[in-house]
């Protein structure tokens, strides 16, 4: 009797609070293994990055983070992100705000160095998480 392989069950995630409907998943889950789309840093209040870049980098990583827990995961489950900033200078910053983020260990990251962004955004944070512990 051949052996059947099994296929990891695709799983596609919007967030019921997204106010736009882009042509996008903000996630999909692969069997335990979960592809986030990127996030970036939008004022809820005016559906634009804001100008304080330190607030920015807060609501970019509070939509990773709703969205990790929409799927029943937390920070804790990233093992991999990638960070696009046009602006390289403001790497340090960025590290100060994102290691309040998790408790003990990092992700693997990539912070990298881009052109400009949607909607005039500093940062965009995809990332990769992992039910298996």
């Amino acid at each position: 009797m051949p052996v059947q392989s099994r296929k990891p069950k695709r799983r596609y995630v919007v967030r019921p609070d997204r106010k736009v409907h882009w042509p996008f998943s903000d996630a999909v889950w692969a069997g335990s293994t979960l592809y986030l789309s990127g996030h970036i840093g939008f004022d809820p209040a005016t559906g634009k990055p804001p100008s304080d870049v330190r607030k920015e980098i807060r609501f970019m990583l509070d939509a990773m983070k709703q969205t990790l827990d929409n799927c029943g995961l937390q920070m804790r489950h990233l093992v991999s992100v990638q960070v696009f900033c046009p602006d390289v200078s403001l790497f340090a910053t960025f590290n100060e705000i994102y290691r309040g983020y998790f408790e003990k260990d990092f992700p693997a990251r990539a912070f990298l160095g881009s052109g400009p962004l949607l909607f005039g955004a500093r940062f965009e944070i995809q990332g990769i998480a992992s039910k298996q512990e």
